[in-house]
């Protein structure tokens, strides 16, 4: 059967225009020129697509998007706005909207906005094709994830991701790639806080011949390599702030110039981006770009760590295991003490604990000493602790207690300053390194190697 596209605009050229074009699609198209006119035209017919202008003569586009996400959430719809007009299209995706464009209309965008947006599939069936899914758990948390993920892979706005290191951004990111019209498209991650600041820009962008010393031959950026499909921004807190405006330009141009290249590419890709730190905090004291963050923050996503799922914790470990070696299994102490560890690395630890453990256990049967779990993060109950107790963590209560070297002691009196600092400061890391007279990374290194860090 044709798919059947409504039009709702009221200037006269700019409605021959889009029929003229879905037309030559092979796509058959009914046009109406007010809101009221829409609604009767949903009620009387089912359609595959809804293209719309923002401003009406009864009313704007908004309306129309919320009224479909409400009555034919399997709709999709797709805004037109006025040039630099972004933040109304950005209202628009937050409600539910599937992409926008902005006039004056660019035929190879809109043809391709059209093609994406006719591939989904309906939201129930996408649930069931996806029958060996990237995030395991049965949990409610999961189970609540997994549905966010399926409704908004149907859209193509910015996704933005938090959650601890280790509880499965880059998964969350991949599933929503995977459940959308771009799931046969490339799917590219990339490491923000691992690209060098000179290196950003030909990274991201791509470079001409000779633009610089080393600049050999062409080279397409990421933004090229994930044309048609997602670029997963990891870390993008790191990103220096000379290189967020030149992002900024490209997600709202849906345009690139590589460097030292005279002319822009047009570029179509859909970004979901993902920390482990506080954006908004980062926004707060200047380091992030709030226009930067507003735009990638369309539609959020926040994945819970290992502590907070603990019934996920068996499953898990079977699962990691199976991968591993499906021979492999866990003796009921060493599932106990899994079960009882609060797992500051999520669920990235539990596979490099499963791992050291299988090439350690003997008879195929990993037992409680082969875990080599540390003791100060294991827990008999899972009742509410200071954050140092949640830690698993300690002050020193007699700095005299027998020690077995020197190396111990040093590393014992460290942990205890930079604990009082932390507390003084509230676990606010920026402050306690001002208190301590050193950087941020250096404090953030320390934590790290004394394992007092909870990211």
């Amino acid at each position: 059967m044709k798919k059947t596209v409504l039009i709702i605009d009221d200037e006269l050229d700019l409605r021959e225009l889009l029929k003229l074009t879905l037309a030559k699609m092979g796509i058959d198209s009914t046009a109406v020129e007010t809101v009221k006119e829409a609604r009767t035209a949903l009620q009387e017919k089912t359609f595959d697509l809804c293209l719309t202008d923002m401003r009406l003569p009864d009313g704007n586009g908004l309306e129309l998007v919320d009224y479909t996400q409400k009555n034919y959430p399997e709709l999709p719809i797709a805004v037109l706005t006025a040039y630099g007009n972004v933040d109304l299209a950005v209202d628009a995706l937050k409600l539910g909207a599937f992409d926008f464009l902005s006039k004056p209309v660019e035929l190879p965008r809109l043809r391709a906005l059209i093609t994406n947006a006719l591939t989904l599939s309906p939201q129930s069936q996408t649930i069931a094709t996806v029958d060996n899914p990237l995030l395991l758990g049965d949990s409610s948390l999961m189970r609540d994830i997994r549905q966010q993920i399926s409704k908004v892979a149907r859209s193509q706005a910015p996704m933005f991701i938090s959650g601890e290191s280790g509880t499965g951004k880059e998964l969350a990111a991949r599933s929503i790639h995977r459940q959308s019209s771009r799931g046969a498209a490339p799917f590219v991650p990339v490491n923000c806080g691992a690209i060098p600041s000179n290196l950003m820009e030909s990274e991201f962008f791509g470079h001409r011949k000779g633009s610089f010393t080393g600049a050999f031959e062409d080279k397409k950026g990421l933004f090229q390599a994930a044309n048609g499909g997602t670029l997963f921004l990891d870390e993008v807190a790191d990103l220096p702030l000379d290189m967020q405006v030149k992002l900024l330009r490209a997600i709202q141009e849906k345009r690139i110039r590589p460097v030292g290249s005279e002319s822009e590419i047009d570029v179509d890709v859909r970004l979901i981006s993902a920390t482990h730190k506080d954006l908004q905090e980062a926004v707060n004291r200047g380091a992030f770009r709030s226009d930067l963050f507003y735009r990638l923050n369309v539609i959020d996503i926040h994945m819970p760590n290992l502590r907070q799922r603990p019934e996920d914790i068996q499953l898990l470990a079977e699962h990691l295991l199976a991968e591993l070696n499906e021979q492999i299994s866990l003796s009921t102490s060493a599932m106990n003490a899994l079960l009882n560890y609060s797992f500051p690395g999520n669920v990235r630890e539990l596979e490099n604990i499963l791992e050291r453990a299988s090439t350690l256990c003997e008879n195929n049967r990993i037992e409680l000493e082969d875990l080599k779990l540390n003791p100060s993060a294991l827990s008999a109950t899972r009742e509410p602790r200071k954050k140092s107790d949640r830690l698993g963590l300690s002050k020193r209560s007699n700095i005299s207690e027998p020690i077995s070297s020197l190396d111990d002691h040093l590393e014992e009196i460290e942990k205890e300053i930079l604990l009082d600092t932390l507390e003084q400061a509230r676990w606010n890391k920026t402050e306690a390194a001002k208190k301590l007279g050193i950087s941020f990374r250096s404090i953030r290194y320390r934590l790290q190697k004394l394992g007092l860090n909870d990211e």
